[in-house]
């Protein structure tokens, strides 16, 4: 796989990662829940190619100038995008992908979001999510926190969310960039927290990644 397209993207590394882990490849169905200004899915529409198809999900209806700014750029990717909040994602057809970063810490029901996600799944296909821990974050040894997210820590507990969603647990891990001075980091954390660090040493929550897979026995119902 080449340069996933997220060059600013200072997380791109575990995504990469578990898309190289996943074969993502041409003619994938994949969805992007909390797609935002569509980064993400209009790197997924790279790699799925023509006779693939991305959908970029948000419930914010602006986003869907900026994806489709964001998908004309590329010169003809496959971007459909559509205004729909996480806990009532219903596609026109079932995926390969489902996708997520970033949305289960803000969303009022995480559970209830996942479930909705592997409804959207194929049988074999895989739900990708990334999720921080948000206090094992640091700010020159202290403790970050992030007051605005309803579930801060969501990225602790998602292995086992994913499992109780009724998937197969196929790989899960943490990663996080660090570093101190003027910088990538400093520079994201600054527009994260409104605070500038200095010269302190950073260390961003931990994103733990996780892929679970839609199996043929699996249990869970969406709600």
């Amino acid at each position: 796989m080449g340069e996933l397209g997220l060059r600013n993207d200072l997380y791109r590394r575990p995504l990469a990662t578990a898309l190289e882990r996943l074969g993502l490849e041409a003619g994938w169905r994949c969805v992007d829940v909390g797609a935002g200004a569509g980064d993400v899915s209009v790197a997924f529409a790279e790699l799925v190619g023509r006779g693939g198809r991305v959908y970029a999900v948000d419930s914010d209806p602006r986003a869907r100038d900026e994806v489709a700014a964001a998908a004309a750029a590329t010169g003809g990717a496959q971007v459909i995008s559509i205004t729909q909040a996480g806990e009532d994602l219903a596609l026109p057809e079932s995926v390969d992908l489902a996708y997520c970063r970033f949305l289960l810490m803000h969303v009022l029901e995480p559970r209830v979001v996942l479930e909705r996600m592997v409804a959207s799944l194929r049988i074999g296909g895989y739900l990708l999510a990334q999720e921080p821990i948000t206090s094992a974050g640091r700010i020159d040894g202290v403790a970050m926190s992030m007051p605005g997210a309803r579930h801060q820590d969501v990225g602790a507990l998602l292995p086992r969310m994913v499992r109780e969603a009724g998937l197969e647990l196929v790989d899960a891990w943490a990663e996080a960039p660090a570093g101190a001075g003027p910088g990538p980091v400093a520079t994201y954390l600054e527009e994260l927290t409104e605070v500038e660090p200095g010269d302190a040493s950073v260390v961003l929550p931990p994103l733990v990644t996780v892929i679970g897979r839609r199996l043929a026995t699996e249990t869970a119902s969406a709600r």
